[in-house]
């Protein structure tokens, strides 16, 4: 039964009729809007930061990816990989998100400032294989040592 576009299903269980909602999502519904909030200019990090707040109704979440083609469009950024999205989170119900959001002024500035896990997930560096015990070792090898020696082994 369909009434004012909001979709009702009776199901029959213990011979109690419980009613269930949903939406039904059309392909209108597809889009997202992009709002920020508390932008500053970061001079000495060489960055703009900013919280993001991703209205997605009908969708359960946007990729990083998408946002981050909006975002370089919107702020005018030469290269999608200068900008940084981590920390989303979904309200309760759906239809929103929110995270936080870093440009870079350049790629450089992103490899020398940003987190290490955060330029591998750009793609901007390879990530380093090796064994738990090699770092574990390495680690033990370097207690042993003091002052410039020990940036020897690093």
């Amino acid at each position: 039964v369909q009434r004012g576009g909001v979709l009702f299903f009776v199901r029959h269980v213990r011979h109690e009729a419980r009613l269930l909602v949903g939406r039904v999502a059309t392909m209108s519904n597809t889009s997202c809007t992009l709002r920020t909030r508390k932008f500053m200019t970061n001079r000495l990090l060489a960055r703009r930061q900013f919280i993001l707040d991703v209205l997605h109704p009908g969708r359960a979440n946007v990729p990083k990816s998408e946002l981050r083609e909006k975002l370089a469009k919107m702020y005018d950024v030469s290269d999608n990989a200068c900008v940084s999205l981590f920390g989303f989170r979904t309200q309760f119900g759906g239809g929103k998100s929110t995270g936080f959001g870093l440009i870079y002024d350049s790629v450089d500035a992103m490899k020398k400032f940003e987190p290490k896990h955060r330029v591998i997930r750009a793609g901007l560096k390879e990530k380093v294989t090796k064994s738990r015990k090699q770092i574990k070792e390495k680690k033990n090898r370097v207690k042993k040592l003091r002052g410039a020696e020990k940036r020897k082994v690093l």
